[in-house]
């Protein structure tokens, strides 16, 4: 399984516009759709799954359970970054299955049932790529926008900071109008016949950015703040269509 990785270091959003944005501090851990502890996991489900697991090595599978435990402990007490915390519920109920999982690992290894064990290993890898899922971002495209997103409506758009909203608002314009124009060969292997509800929700998102990106030059508080919400609304409808 490939790994994800992100920009390091702090994300201002990246000299947009350094003397209205540089104000607002965020560590990129953030705005990263990552779990550290969830990574590290990989370190172990790879050679189970890759080497132990096709060669029926049974000694190898019980071998790992130290290390999966501990694995297990750390994912446990893992928190989701902000960018994430609407994916809790989705986290906590998977999370619940995986450690389900690893009981029925560790009870196999203590047995003497291969075949409870290669089992047990197959359940674990399966749930591990359903942690995954969790908080994989649909499409590098749409993480892109979700990280100016996350900063405006959970950040920004609190303490109505509209003119920091505004100085945002050309990248993400640009970013709406990458997601519209994604490949539409990736998206039917990915969405399938849900591929036609893909394109109007994105064109609905990118009409919301620009829309808000006019609302932002007047005056009117309620309009700017309407406006705000449909964004973040249409971001949530786009984003179901890979449900």
């Amino acid at each position: 399984m490939k790994k994800f990785s992100f920009l390091p270091c702090l994300i201002f959003l990246f000299f947009i516009n350094q003397t209205s944005f540089s104000q607002v501090k965020i560590d990129s851990s953030e705005i990263t759709s990552s779990v550290p502890e969830l990574t590290d996991f990989h370190e172990i489900i790879f050679p189970i799954w890759h080497t132990a697991y096709p060669a029926k090595d049974i000694s190898a599978l019980k071998g790992y359970v130290p290390q999966i435990k501990a694995s297990m402990e750390a994912l446990n007490k893992a928190v989701l970054p902000g960018i994430l915390k609407d994916k809790e519920n989705l986290w906590n109920n998977q999370l619940k299955q995986f450690n389900v999982a690893a009981d029925k690992y560790y009870k196999a290894a203590g047995e003497n049932s291969d075949e409870a064990l290669l089992t047990a290993a197959e359940e674990l890898h399966h749930n591990y790529e359903m942690m995954v899922r969790v908080i994989r971002p649909v499409m590098k495209e749409m993480d892109d926008y979700h990280q100016i997103l996350y900063i405006i409506y959970h950040k920004l758009y609190p303490e109505k900071k509209y003119d920091e909203i505004a100085a945002l608002m050309d990248s993400l314009v640009e970013r709406a109008d990458a997601i519209r124009k994604y490949p539409q060969d990736k998206l039917k292997k990915r969405l399938g016949d849900n591929i036609t509800k893909f394109e109007p929700a994105a064109q609905d998102l990118y009409s919301a950015t620009v829309a808000l990106k006019e609302v932002l030059t007047g005056k009117d508080m309620a309009k700017k703040s309407e406006a705000v919400q449909n964004m973040h609304s249409m971001y949530q409808k786009l984003e179901a269509v890979f449900k």
